[in-house]
């Protein structure tokens, strides 16, 4: 237990040191989304990028890790989607926003900086390159496809699916990894210079992306929101990770490393631009309250998920 307190604890201060400079006053919400710019438009972009050319790249793309994480967020995402428009009669925007709540995970604020800590840098790195095609090719997408389509009504599935696929290839992170993949395939190295600038960057997107986190959730709240906000929560700490070590136990010969990546990640909270998504399809206030609850809950759920690690044997040896 004093391992997984010694792993996760370090993770949380950051994010309470965040929480607490805004709490002081010692930076505002404008300072705060200003370094939530640097990570997203450069530190995360270059850690996708040094991810994919740091190893060849038979050995990044994970077809395993691809199929089993991929597929068990799309199942996810097919379940809420189910539960909250079928069963719950909610509109196809709010169940969009559900589905997408509790099937993409915080992969470049919290999922990699935990992988990081457990299973070193450089597998954690190539799992951020993994997780990022998944949630920015497929889940998030779809959501916003979904979602857009609630809300104009009548207007056809392709126009809505062409402005999200425009709105998409403007995303920093897939730039960085059309960038980082071009290198790959072509087996092309950076200039020394240049290679270094990356490297730094990228080693500065961990610690950034937890005191943003820490910033953002000051002052968000829970008020009447306890059965939807309850409902993603679960969905994405809970029932995420379950499907997704259950997909790769069903595997021959799951490969441990690649078991213990997903998990962690697929323990970690929802994505950072959720209430941001929330404001625009009008779930501002459930949307800011899950994510702030499920960021605080996350304390358990990872240390459930290292635990659960170090129980299956799944750390790499040394």
């Amino acid at each position: 237990m004093l391992e997984i307190l010694a792993i996760t604890t370090p993770i949380f201060l950051l994010i309470g040191a965040g929480y607490l400079a805004m709490g002081i006053r010692l930076i505002s919400r404008e300072q705060v989304q200003g370094v939530a710019t640097f990570v997203l438009y450069f530190a995360l972009p270059a850690l996708v990028v040094h991810a994919l050319t740091q190893s060849p790249l038979d050995e990044v793309l994970q077809k395993q890790y691809l199929l089993a994480y991929g597929f068990g967020s799309a199942l996810v995402f097919a379940l809420a989607l189910l539960l909250t428009l079928a069963l719950q009669r909610k509109p196809l925007s709010e169940s969009a926003l559900h589905a997408l709540g509790m099937s993409a995970s915080n992969s470049g604020f919290i999922g990699y900086p935990v992988a990081a800590m457990v299973l070193g840098s450089s597998p954690a790195a190539v799992f951020l390159a993994l997780n990022m095609m998944i949630e920015n090719l497929l889940i998030i997408p779809l959501a916003l496809i979904l979602a857009e389509a609630g809300r104009q009504s009548g207007t056809g599935i392709g126009a809505i699916a062409g402005k999200t696929f425009l709105r998409l290839i403007r995303n920093p992170i897939l730039i960085g990894l059309a960038l980082g993949l071009l290198l790959a395939v072509t087996e092309t190295s950076l200039p020394r210079p240049l290679a270094q600038v990356v490297e730094m960057l990228a080693n500065a997107a961990g610690p950034a992306a937890l005191f943003v986190i820490g910033g953002t959730l000051f002052g968000l709240q829970v008020r009447g929101m306890l059965r939807d906000v309850g409902q993603i929560v679960v969905g994405k700490l809970i029932l995420h990770p379950l499907v997704v070590l259950g997909l790769f136990l069903l595997m021959p010969e799951a490969d441990p490393t690649l078991l213990a990546g997903a998990l962690l990640f697929a323990c970690a909270p929802m994505v950072s631009v959720y209430p941001l998504l929330g404001h625009r399809y009008g779930m501002a206030n459930v949307s800011a309250a899950a994510l702030m609850v499920a960021t605080l809950a996350a304390f358990v759920t990872l240390s459930f998920g290292i635990w659960a690690i170090q129980v299956l044997e799944l750390l790499p040896a040394g």
